[in-house]
């Protein structure tokens, strides 16, 4: 089944948002009566609030005014449909109908390509910010030696400053135990993008402080990195985001560059 069947009956609005036509979608769908597809669309609200979606935001209901002789209009209902709200109707539609059961098929793939698409941008994302942090743990444990935190064990107190305060209170340890992870997993390697955006930018500024004020010894470097993970943190909450310690853990940095290397040559292939 060609795309463009659906997205030939496509429209657009003055907002430039698409939309469909439920008077258009059920003769695709093969429905000999348009009053006799309107149980599917109410099945299909009932579905789109049971997933907690906003029924408004992919089904509007409205009036139309069709011509139906040369002199002569009539006012007739409609509903105008997301392609969201396509996909619930066709989920709900009568699957015995072998058009609708290829729509199915066909809202099934895309959906999956759609999923793969997005979890290769996450990947890519996580991938990208994983190497920046490398990049720049470097760079702050250089200013941090140069602030005189030098022995190991000093910058490994200089950083659990930082992580006591973004993860409410909590060290390295505890991170691990709450992401169930293993004492052997780095944490950073299990960061969705959003905390790993959140860690690159404590690292940049925390960075930035040492050098920009000149601070110097262990004590005041110390201190200087939790105010940094403060306001990270203070700015999380600002932004009603989820809190570090609340996000879940990811599988490893290392599944998803083999995605991405798994993806890229399966598009040479092509």
């Amino acid at each position: 089944m060609e795309e463009t069947i659906f997205e030939k009956i496509k429209h657009i609005n003055e907002y430039g948002n698409e939309y469909w036509s439920a008077r258009e979608l059920y003769k695709i769908l093969e429905y000999t009566e348009y009053g006799k597809f309107l149980p599917i669309i109410k099945k299909a609200e009932i579905s789109c609030e049971t997933a907690k979606w906003s029924i408004d935001d992919h089904f509007s209901h409205v009036s139309e005014m069709v011509e139906i002789w040369s002199w002569a209009k009539r006012k007739i209902d409609n509903v105008y449909l997301s392609r969201f709200a396509c996909y619930l109707i066709i989920q709900n539609a009568d699957s015995s109908k072998e058009t609708v059961a290829l729509w199915q098929s066909y809202f099934a793939i895309q959906t999956r390509k759609q999923e793969v698409n997005e979890q290769l941008i996450e990947d890519s994302k996580r991938k990208h910010l994983r190497n920046e942090m490398k990049k720049h743990n470097i760079d702050l444990a250089e200013a941090a030696k140069n602030a005189w935190v030098i022995e190991p064990i000093e910058y490994a107190v200089f950083q659990n400053f930082g992580y006591k305060w973004l993860y409410d209170w909590f060290d390295n340890k505890w991170i691990h135990a709450k992401k169930w992870l293993k004492k052997s997993q780095k944490i950073l390697d299990h960061m969705w993008s959003e905390e790993l955006a959140a860690n690159l930018f404590r690292a940049t500024q925390a960075e930035a402080k040492l050098k920009r004020e000149n601070i110097q010894w262990k004590h005041n470097a110390n201190n200087a990195h939790f105010e940094v993970w403060k306001e990270v943190r203070e700015t999380i909450k600002k932004l009603w985001g989820t809190m570090p310690e609340d996000l879940p853990a990811s599988d490893s940095i290392k599944k998803a560059e083999n995605r991405i290397k798994n993806s890229d040559e399966s598009n040479i292939l092509e």
